[in-house]
């Protein structure tokens, strides 16, 4: 007996290791080669490779393709329709799997409705790219990413509120929500404990 749930026209592969408290819904495919956590959510449609690692308490939206070599840590959330590449020049008559680029979401990261991750990017623990941005490069923790290609506008909560925090040099701030406290000095951010 599965200790998830899976939806009648979902597909999971026979060896695809999925946790505990996973939901499955409607036309979703996991590959056989896939590791999944507990606790996560696989929209509609949502397609998972066969290299490709999340952790728990990731919530994966409608439309979403997760491709090989694409590791999600935990509490990641990819919004609706957001788009994940592994092949950064790709051309239909060349193959390239040999060739695929290695992107990781590190923990508690929000990735935007209808953004696109170009491959071979790391984005950053609690990390937030807004809706349509394109990211192209690595992303700092906390960071708050808008645009084409997307820059940096901001600091992010882990709560998910944008924090007061200049870009650059240092500054220190409460989140007023969680009250927890955010301190940036030389471009990075610490949460102090409370």
């Amino acid at each position: 007996m599965l200790d998830y749930q899976v939806h009648d026209t979902a597909i999971v592969d026979e060896g695809a290791s999925i946790g505990a408290g996973c939901r499955v819904w409607h036309w979703a495919h996991i590959c056989s080669g896939a590791v999944v956590g507990d606790n996560c959510s696989f929209g509609q449609n949502v397609f998972v490779g066969n290299d490709v690692t999340i952790g728990s308490d990731v919530k994966i939206q409608n439309n979403v393709s997760v491709y090989d070599k694409v590791t999600l840590e935990d509490g990641v959330f990819c919004g609706p329709s957001m788009v994940f590449t592994n092949v950064y020049n790709p051309r239909s008559f060349v193959t390239r799997k040999d060739e695929y680029r290695v992107t990781l979401v590190k923990r508690g990261a929000t990735l935007g409705a209808n953004c696109t991750i170009v491959c071979g990017v790391t984005i950053g623990a609690y990390a937030f790219v807004g809706a349509g941005a394109v990211v192209n490069k690595n992303v700092p923790n906390y960071a708050l990413m808008v645009g084409v290609p997307a820059k940096q506008i901001g600091w992010m909560s882990e709560f998910g509120e944008q924090l007061d925090l200049p870009l650059e040099g240092s500054g220190c701030t409460v989140c007023s929500h969680s009250q927890q406290e955010y301190v940036l000095s030389g471009g990075q951010i610490e949460k102090r404990a409370v």
